[in-house]
C-alpha cells in the first residue's frame, strides 16, 4: 500500500507566521530565533554533527529549520524531530511510528501508536552513521504524514 503524504494545506498561524497541519494547531506562538545562536557554547563537533543531520535528511527530501528559543526542531507537515546542542554534545530525539529497541536511544516515549519519541545524544557526526539515516529517513515519513495511512495486513 502507498504511504503518500497528506495533501491537505497547511495552516499558517496569523500571528507567529508559522505553518502547521491542523488548523488552530496550539504552539508557543513566537517568532523563530537564529540557527547560530543555538552553537554560540558549543564544540565545533557539535555543530558539525548537527550539518551531518542536515545533510542525511537533505537526501530524504524539503524540510523547514525552525530554530526556536530552546530546540532546532524539523518539520515536513509536522515536526519530526528536535534537536537541543549542548556544549559537547547534541541532544536530540525522533518521533518514529513504531518502537525501535537500540540501546543509542536514551529514553524512548509512545504518544500514540504511530507517533513514538526516541531520545539520543550524539557526540560525534561519525554517529549519524548508515543506521541513524534510516532513522531519520523513517522520522522525514512522519513528517509527511504518511505513516497515518492504514497498514496492509
Amino acid at each position: 500500500m502507498s504511504r503518500e503524504p497528506s495533501s491537505t494545506p497547511m495552516w499558517r498561524c496569523p500571528f507567529c507566521g508559522r505553518t502547521f497541519a491542523a488548523r488552530n494547531q496550539a504552539h508557543t506562538c513566537a517568532p523563530l530565533g537564529d540557527l547560530d545562536r543555538h552553537f554560540v557554547s558549543s564544540a565545533p563537533s557539535v555543530r558539525a554533527t548537527f550539518e551531518r543531520i542536515v545533510v542525511v535528511l537533505t537526501e530524504v527530501g524539503p524540510f523547514t529549520v525552525l530554530p526556536e528559543k530552546t530546540r532546532i526542531a524539523f518539520q515536513v507537515r509536522m515536526s519530526f524531530a528536535a534537536l537541543a546542542p549542548r556544549r559537547s554534545w547534541l541532544n536530540g530525539h525522533l518521533v518514529l511510528d513504531r518502537r525501535v529497541e537500540s540501546s543509542r536511544f536514551t529514553r524512548i516515549e509512545t504518544y500514540s501508536r504511530r507517533n513514538v519519541l526516541h531520545a539520543f545524544r550524539l557526540v560525534s557526526p561519525d554517529e549519524v552513521d548508515e543506521e541513524f539515516a534510516v532513522w531519520l529517513a523513517a522520522a522525514y515519513r512522519v513528517g509527511e504524514q504518511g505513516h497515518r495511512a492504514p497498514r496492509d495486513g
